[in-house]
């Protein structure tokens, strides 16, 4: 092959030029050429060319979990809204402290929910994130009523809404507080202890709901808030120059009221009847009184009231004392409490049983005597066709019931007391008792 000439070649390819030399280069070694440096490709640096290499695999990768995220979403939001197994409306319990592991099996046990995973999906999203609202959920205690076909949704806002199924306890008018706590630790749907007895006359009968679960004593206290409401509200409301000096002495008075008389209509005349009495210095002479002085909280006598009962010393019996027992005798309810600080304008001092469940009401002794009169031959009547179709009568001082409120005795204020209805002692025609 030919080779070109040295003025063909690339610059740096020539050969360097041989200039004459001196006589004492001449005998010094020539260096040889230098090795020509070629230029050499730009390379990226390695930790650059990585580092681009991580951000596109985590872009594609948050990209890929974006995606099934967005399709995770969608499929759980059909079916949070989607219609659900229930072919009808049930009820479902929810004890204090189950967890929503716990609750979500159950529901889905129960046909409620047809995935228990999707139900606490939506829950805990709830419970953490919060709702719409921006509150944070919790599921409460308690009895709620899930409706046909409700979704997921719909079963969820139930539950932490607190729309629960509320249970009644109905408290009647004319209760002691023992009978009403036994009532309360009778219900088993009430959790609790009752710490104690509460004062008589502090709690209001009413119908109350609750849910399932919930503690006694909170019951007892919205009964003492009640009572203390009303009675506060009635107080404000009084006639004027009422011979009570204070709220309590009215709430008194209204309990012998509750215990005279289940009447509606009656009441503000009966607490006219007492009302007048304790104007005119007269005992309230109340059978009831009698009752409650004898068995205190326990309500009932279990028997007919003798004369014995009648004589005997206690601080509430109205047949010996002046004036106002200590305390009340019951619970009285809104009514009795209005009626006696509202009570008719009547002069009535005395009243007895007419024998249709009312009373006849006189402003005279001769005109009490009188209805007395009537009273006696009802009862006579009475008995003669009882005994005539062979049922066996039984009059005894009657008691507090659930279903209605009744008088502590038929007479009332101004008529033989209940042993003579019974026959043990002879009616007399003048009561000097009920004499001012």
């Amino acid at each position: 092959m030919r080779q070109p000439p040295p003025s063909e070649l690339p610059p740096h390819h020539r050969p360097p030029k041989l200039t004459p030399r001196s006589p004492a280069e001449l005998t010094t070694p020539t260096r040889p050429p230098q090795a020509s440096r070629r230029l050499k490709p730009i390379r990226e640096p390695r930790r650059l060319n990585g580092f681009f290499r991580f951000v596109n695999g985590t872009l594609t990768f948050a990209f890929l979990v974006f995606i099934l995220v967005g399709l995770l979403a969608v499929l759980l939001r059909t079916s949070f809204d989607r219609p659900g197994p229930l072919t009808a409306s049930t009820s479902f319990a929810i004890p204090k402290g189950e967890g929503i592991i716990e609750i979500a099996s159950r529901l889905e046990r129960d046909g409620i929910v047809t995935d228990r995973r999707i139900f606490a999906a939506h829950y805990y999203a709830a419970r953490y994130f919060g709702g719409l609202s921006g509150e944070k959920a919790t599921i409460k205690a308690g009895d709620y009523e899930i409706k046909k076909a409700a979704s997921i949704r719909q079963v969820l806002d139930t539950l932490v809404e607190g729309r629960s199924i509320l249970l009644k306890l109905t408290i009647p008018e004319g209760l002691t507080s023992q009978q009403v706590v036994e009532r309360l630790r009778a219900e088993p749907n009430l959790t609790g202890e009752i710490a104690q007895i509460p004062a008589e006359g502090t709690l209001m009968p009413d119908t109350y709901r609750f849910s399932r679960g919930q503690s006694r004593q909170e019951l007892i206290d919205r009964m003492k808030a009640e009572q203390q409401k009303a009675l506060a509200a009635a107080w404000e409301r009084r006639q004027p120059d009422l011979p009570f000096k204070s709220p309590e002495q009215a709430l008194v008075m209204a309990s012998i009221v509750e215990k005279e008389t289940g009447k509606a209509d009656e009441r503000d005349r009966v607490a006219a009847v007492f009302v007048n009495r304790l104007r005119k210095n007269m005992r309230l002479q109340s059978d009831p009184t009698i009752i409650y002085g004898i068995v205190g909280g326990q309500g009932s006598l279990g028997r007919a009231i003798t004369r014995a009962d009648i004589d005997g010393k206690t601080p509430y019996n109205t047949y010996q004392i002046d004036g106002l027992p200590p305390g009340p005798i019951c619970n009285p309810g809104r009514a009795a409490i209005e009626a006696t600080l509202n009570p008719a304008k009547t002069n009535d001092l005395y009243f007895v049983a007419d024998g249709t469940g009312g009373h006849t009401f006189s402003a005279t002794l001769k005109e009490h005597n009188a209805a007395v009169q009537v009273w006696r031959r009802i009862e006579r009547e009475q008995k003669t066709k009882q005994t005539a179709s062979g049922t066996a009568i039984q009059i005894s001082a009657p008691e507090s019931r659930p279903a209605a409120k009744e008088e502590a005795s038929q007479a009332g204020a101004g008529e033989a007391p209940a042993a003579a209805k019974a026959g043990n002692i002879p009616l007399p025609t003048k009561n000097p008792r009920k004499q001012p």
